[in-house]
């Protein structure tokens, strides 16, 4: 079995490797060719940074899953899972106490081995294609915020679901299930107010009639806005964006200031027409249940699986304790769970598509949106010749080249 296992995991690398090799590939045979879809609108200088940027982003990542995928192997199979549950066992700690510490090294000590990565992505790879806008300072406060933001919300979280644990052993995995859930929605709520101002400044918004326009368009979805509010995003990159956040009657677009520099309102309409797509159509809440419901079944799997005398044997070693175990149940997921990604990624590209033709419904105009999408792709290097395989299987988003020219052809209908 153990061999099985092993084998399974090489083979989920290997079929991920070779989806980004073919998809490196493609872009080697086929990116020195603009699009028809994108001609005036892109020459041949900014098409070759593009597929440079796209390649040098590629093998960073290949180079990354094969780190990261040898680090996990060895942690599991190579004697560090048991020595590392073994050496915390020998204190004498609580059942919460000692969950915490153990996940929260485990944390650690994955961000300390990704820094080499992170690093070399933000000051080599985004600042040679002219996006990273951040200084050395700037980035080590922003990674000290967020490593005491995410300590503090797991130490509060883990201390509740240990708890829960303890507590009611027969239904635990309801209870937890049920504070996950909760956990996620208050996060939705408070995080525009309290975590997104950290990292960001919000203001409202500098150009003029434009608030008006995006309300006013709201309304006749049927919708309205606590705020329309603009962020200096180019404080620390050259990349753009536009989103919703909150809920209920908060909601809140915010625009990034790369993207107001970089589309004309009506494009800047348009965008976010497709946003309101997702909520009119209520693609967000059905992810939402989606997840939900993910979360009820693995939560349950959990339950049944955890004492399972033979889990511990399956990675080799005779026993475990209860967060050795989950570490386990966690590694087979990743397995069971890989061959589900072309199925959400497809789910998700309808919904995109659907998003598109509202917006096109709603701002009446689909050449603004397609504008849109072909100035923003320019703007953020992106990859115009994914291979057809590696799209089907991870782009939660249509390829934009496709994606333009399924707008273009409704004005042609």
């Amino acid at each position: 079995m153990i061999t099985l296992i092993i084998f399974l995991y090489l083979a989920v690398l290997a079929c991920s490797c070779w989806l980004h090799l073919l998809n490196n590939r493609h872009l080697h045979q086929h990116g020195q060719r603009v699009p028809a879809e994108f001609e005036g609108a892109i020459d041949p200088e900014v098409l070759a940074k593009s597929s440079a940027y796209t390649l040098v982003k590629g093998r960073v990542t290949l180079v990354q899953t094969l780190f990261d995928s040898g680090l996990t192997l060895l942690f599991v199979y190579g004697g560090l899972l048991v020595w590392y549950d073994g050496w915390l066992a020998a204190y004498t700690l609580s059942f919460i106490s000692a969950g915490l510490i153990f996940f929260v090294v485990l944390s650690l000590a994955k961000m300390l081995l990704d820094l080499p990565f992170d690093l070399y992505n933000h000051f080599k790879v985004e600042s040679r294609f002219g996006f990273n806008r951040m200084s050395f300072k700037l980035w080590c406060v922003d990674l000290l915020k967020s490593l005491l933001l995410s300590t503090l919300f797991f130490i509060l979280l883990g201390s509740a679901a240990f708890w829960l644990i303890q507590a009611a052993p027969a239904s635990w995995w309801l209870w937890v299930w049920g504070l996950v859930v909760g956990f996620s929605l208050l996060m939705m709520v408070i995080s525009p107010y309290v975590i997104e101002p950290l990292f960001f400044k919000f203001e409202p918004l500098k150009v003029e009639g434009l608030e008006e326009n995006i309300r006013e368009m709201m309304g006749k979805a049927g919708l309205s806005v606590s705020k329309v509010l603009q962020v200096d995003a180019s404080k620390r990159s050259g990349h753009s964006n536009a989103y919703f956040t909150g809920i209920g009657k908060q909601k809140r677009v915010v625009l990034f200031d790369t993207l107001l520099a970089q589309l004309s309102p009506p494009e800047i309409l348009a965008v976010l027409a497709h946003e309101l797509g997702h909520m009119k159509k209520k693609h967000i809440l059905k992810r939402m249940l989606l997840m939900a419901g993910i979360a009820l079944f693995y939560c349950w799997l959990a339950h049944a699986l955890i004492d399972w005398p033979a889990l511990p044997l399956l990675v080799g070693i005779s026993s475990a304790s209860f967060y050795a175990r989950l570490v386990i149940l966690f590694f087979l997921s990743g397995i069971l769970t890989f061959p589900l990604t072309p199925l959400f990624s497809s789910l998700s590209r309808r919904d995109e598509y659907a998003a598109d033709r509202f917006a096109c419904a709603l701002h009446g105009n689909s050449e603004d949106l397609a504008t849109a999408l072909i100035k923003m792709s320019k703007e953020n290097l992106a990859n115009l010749y994914p291979h057809p395989s590696y799209a089907r299987f991870y782009y939660s988003h249509p390829p934009v080249v496709e994606r333009v020219r399924s707008l273009r052809s409704r004005d042609k209908g």
